[in-house]
């Protein structure tokens, strides 16, 4: 049976396997234009026949693109929809999988050539993806009007309602609405981490899968600043009304102009190195603390958390042009200072490091800022707070056709979904996959399959900053290494952690 009867009405999707039935591009919420511009998620209009979905729905507006990602075209409107995988078209109670894609607040879908939830349902899970709003749409900060209300994360509140969706319909597509996972990367795991700690989303989820979360949240007075730069470069007020006179995308031009602004100007700050304008608002009402706040609080006991990085993250930045240069000693310093780092840091990683490249000890020092020891502290402060919390480490390489495919940001996720053959993934994972590849994959996926069924990775949860951890390798002997380090030669582990205890978190602020 391919035809499934939700709250809204029928759709049908189609096999995506003999064992598969894929449904795409299911509305979860009404289009964000027109009057619900910059406006709570409101429910998607009902329809009475059968609603086709054999593709994806159109995605947020953005500019960016990614290999194989779909384009963004001015006018679309249905942009809140979900896609959904399941084993058991004829019922059944699996675990749900819900994933949140990355991409910096900014860009990025669902529709990514990795996020196929074919091999995960196989696994059996039911697999939800989804699409919110990014960039201004989603994240930036509307001044109040004195009427209409235009609440600040309200990419945030579209993951919600797509978590509503899910509670209210997963159950006709054979999933259990009472044990569902919400996983993601990058900026998409550091969702996961705000829904942890957002009121409105309690209850929605009993566990969490977070890849290389990203640390900053910004605050109000951070994202009106931000609003003003943008709103002067899209030449409208920075006012509710002149925003909204503002079309989406005016205001995506404007947000790139800016951003290329920071990128030329190397005395313009943290923003400089990789400007990233938008980030969760601790508004104080739909995002009320940062996660880490929250966690060390116990807000988020009762939710199983699984974290992963990669341990090579910000190389692939480097790799695609998207981070500036540091090459020098002088500019290594300003980069400290621009961010606030104590004086001992760079220092510190100099001494663990001593035959690497200026850029190296660079590229190090950012991915434990912007990735690795935010992921460390949110499973450590879960943990102490009286939660379960388990820690990965991605650190598969290869030598690819073009040099040494690193450990780096995004390398895992083809991995844990089982998606390795797509040509548009063959730069991240570096050329066609091995036997070994295919095996680290078969192990990721039954990893995040039975974290999702029961809670429990396949290794022990954290305990304390000494916690034995997982490594994923393609070598076999690398399956575990300390929670203070890895396998790997490269990487100073125990050393690195100990410089971090003088860095308080959030630190990424412009």
């Amino acid at each position: 049976m391919d035809t499934f009867r939700t709250k809204n009405g029928p759709v049908r999707g189609f096999r995506a396997s003999a064992d598969v039935v894929a449904v795409l591009g299911i509305p979860y919420a009404a289009p964000p234009f027109g009057a619900n511009r910059f406006r709570e998620p409101l429910p998607a209009p009902p329809w009475t026949g059968v609603r086709e979905c054999g593709e994806f729905g159109p995605i947020a507006p953005q500019s960016a693109r990614l290999p194989g990602a779909p384009v963004w075209s001015p006018g679309d409107k249905d942009v809140l929809t979900v896609n959904v995988w399941t084993p058991a078209p004829d019922g059944g109670r699996l675990p749900v999988l819900v994933w949140i894609h990355g991409g910096a607040y900014t860009f990025g879908s669902s529709a990514q050539p990795d996020f196929d939830g074919t091999v995960l349902a196989r696994a059996g899970l039911v697999v939800v993806t989804l699409n919110h709003r990014i960039g201004f749409e989603g994240f930036g900060h509307v001044p109040a009007d004195g009427g209409t209300d235009h609440p600040d994360n309200r990419g945030l509140l579209d993951q919600v309602a797509a978590l509503h969706w899910v509670r209210e319909n997963i159950a006709v597509f054979g999933g259990d609405p009472d044990n569902v996972t919400i996983a993601g990367q990058s900026s998409g795991a550091a969702s996961v981490a705000c829904l942890m700690v957002m009121d409105r989303a309690r209850g929605l989820f009993r566990r969490a899968i977070a890849h290389s979360p990203a640390s900053p949240c910004y605050t109000r007075e951070i994202a009106a600043a931000t609003t003003r730069e943008i709103a002067a470069a899209a030449g409208c007020p920075a006012t509710a009304q002149g925003l909204v006179s503002a079309t989406p995308q005016a205001l995506v031009a404007a947000a790139d102009q800016v951003v290329d602004r920071y990128r030329r100007d190397p005395a313009s700050g943290s923003r400089h190195y990789d400007p990233s304008l938008h980030a969760p608002v601790l508004d104080g009402d739909v995002l009320p603390t940062d996660p880490l706040t929250g966690m060390a609080a116990g807000a988020t006991r009762d939710v199983d958390l699984l974290v992963c990085h990669t341990t090579e993250e910000y190389w692939l930045l480097d790799a695609v042009g998207s981070s500036a240069k540091v090459t020098t000693d002088e500019q290594l310093a300003r980069f400290a200072e621009d961010f606030g780092l104590p004086a001992g840091l760079v220092a510190g990683y100099r001494a663990a490091l001593p035959q690497a490249p200026v850029l190296d000890v660079y590229l190090a020092v950012y991915s434990d800022l912007l990735f690795c020891e935010y992921g460390n502290r949110l499973a450590e402060l879960h943990a102490r707070a009286g939660g379960r919390a388990f820690l990965s480490r991605f650190d598969r390489r290869r030598t690819g056709p073009h040099g040494v495919v690193r450990a780096w940001h995004c390398a895992d996720v083809p991995f844990a979904f089982g998606n390795l053959d797509d040509e548009h993934l063959a730069f991240l994972i570096g050329g066609t996959p091995t036997p070994a590849d295919r095996a680290l994959a078969r192990r990721m996926v039954r990893a995040w399959a039975d974290f999702a069924a029961t809670g429990n990775p396949g290794w022990p949860p954290v305990r304390d900053s000494s916690t034995e951890v997982k490594v994923w390798s393609t070598d076999d002997h690398a399956d575990t290494g300390q929670g203070t380090g890895t396998k790997t030669a490269d990487r100073p582990g125990a050393v690195v952690r100990a410089l971090w205890t003088e860095v308080g978190f959030p630190v990424l602020c412009p």
